[in-house]
């Protein structure tokens, strides 16, 4: 409490929006170690309680106040297996669940005292190489996003022959086609993914693989963690005008595009001179800003059919340890944008085929006097927002799987919906053990 929460903030504006790195700074050691002191180790740690992984902050924090960095890692990477992604992508459970947050509103800084950790650990070597005794199974995990790596790697080290089988060109999935690099850089995956084959993991990629009986064969178990790949629609006139587009198809083409995949003219989707409308309120929304505002875009709009959500810090309808639903303001908000809540979209407007603008609906929610989701009315009259681009990121349907074989386990978002990185990963994790224990009765 006598140490005020120190964050390390962002790049300025006007330098980061011009390139794709990432926006995040880092403290030095001294403020780095200093932020970590501020970890009170409760006696219930409420921080514990909120990550889904278990993360143990005040005992790598506590590490990091001493100056153990290598005790620091290995205290960490015991329940979190790729703290390099969480500690600059996971929204940080364990920061609203923290005592500092509930009385001063500045709970210690773990995200980014964990992506301290690991860059360190990384830097100076302190990531053992694992070198486990097979114990004669193989294992195939289906889907290299978050949830199937985390599965993959605690399996190998249990002994287990993985193969992991990816569609895509390369690993990652949402963590490479669909977060931005300016939130993560994809050379932070692929340094995890040359330890993880170093350690024996077998990669295939552009394999897209069928369940089924006779694929469950070919292994002693078989992990789905294919995500969720079916993004939610909006099915409105003018849908099929050139210019409207799901989220995804601008950020992971963009990903590639920096990873030096080129795309004709044609194919080529950008923001670039055009008003962009943003549908959806959520971090896939935040990240087409960002994106937009990279490719040199005239404007962006966000509209949410939702309400505006409280300011916040505190959200009585959500209290403290649980993580409050409040108003967020990411980086690429900072850049630029019209945020707006309540609204509906009627249909997409275009000439000669082309969007240039959507036409929306202000409305209000009221009590359903059957009980269940508020009735939406209008309110006012309808408006046309001017965009020649518009992004559908309204999130993805949970998808629905046949009868597997009895050795074939689902995990992540693939068995949950769409979530957090951090909770994919903690299925994944789940996922292994369960398959561990499947194989070993």
């Amino acid at each position: 409490m006598e140490i005020r929460r120190q964050e390390a903030g962002y790049r300025p504006i006007h330098d980061r929006i011009h390139d794709f790195g990432e926006v995040e700074q880092t403290l030095n050691t001294r403020e780095r170690r200093q932020q970590a002191s501020r970890c009170m180790d409760c006696g219930v740690p409420f921080c514990h309680w909120a990550c889904p992984l278990g993360n143990k902050p005040p005992e790598w924090n506590d590490a990091l106040y001493r100056g153990d960095w290598e005790l620091a890692y290995q205290l960490l990477s015991a329940t979190n297996p790729f703290p390099e992604f969480t500690g600059r992508v996971c929204p940080a459970l364990c920061e609203k669940a923290c005592v500092l947050n509930l009385i001063l509103h500045e709970p210690t800084t773990n995200r980014e005292d964990e992506a301290a950790i690991a860059e360190a650990a990384f830097r100076e070597g302190f990531i053992p190489l694992h070198n486990p005794v097979r114990n004669g199974r193989a294992v195939a995990v289906v889907g290299a996003g978050p949830a199937g790596l985390a599965a993959a790697d605690r399996l190998n080290h249990l002994g287990y022959r993985v193969t992991v089988f990816e569609k895509n060109e390369a690993a990652g999935g949402l963590l490479r086609y669909g977060i931005p690099n300016f939130k993560l850089g994809k050379v932070i995956i692929d340094r995890r993914l040359r330890l993880l084959e170093t350690e024996g993991i077998s990669f295939r990629y552009g394999e897209e693989v069928r369940c089924d009986a006779d694929f469950a064969r070919q292994y002693d178990a078989v992990i789905v963690a294919t995500g969720t790949p079916t993004a939610r629609d909006l099915k409105v006139p003018g849908r099929e005008l050139k210019g409207v587009h799901f989220a995804l198809e601008l950020l992971s083409q963009q990903n590639r595009v920096l990873a030096g995949q080129e795309f004709s003219r044609d194919e080529r989707i950008t923001a670039k001179g055009k008003d962009v409308l943003v549908i959806g309120g959520g971090d896939t929304g935040s990240d087409c800003i960002g994106t937009a505002h990279r490719q040199g875009c005239r404007s962006v709009t966000q509209i949410e059919i939702m309400p505006r959500p409280v300011e916040g810090p505190d959200d009585p309808r959500n209290p403290w340890p649980k993580y409050p639903r409040t108003l967020k303001t990411t980086s690429s908000h900072e850049e630029g944008c019209t945020r707006r809540w309540n609204i509906n979209t009627l249909e997409f407007l275009g000439k000669d085929g082309q969007l240039t603008g959507v036409r929306v609906q202000e409305i209000d929610w009221q009590p359903n006097p059957e009980g269940g989701r508020p009735t939406m009315v209008a309110k006012g009259e309808p408006e046309i927002i001017k965009a020649e681009m518009a992004l559908l990121a309204m999130g993805f349907l949970k998808p629905e799987h046949p009868d597997y074989p009895d050795n074939v386990f689902v995990c992540g978002d693939a068995a949950n919906g769409a979530s957090l990185v951090v909770r994919a990963m903690a299925s994944g994790i789940e996922t292994a053990q369960k398959v561990n224990e499947f194989l070993t009765r």
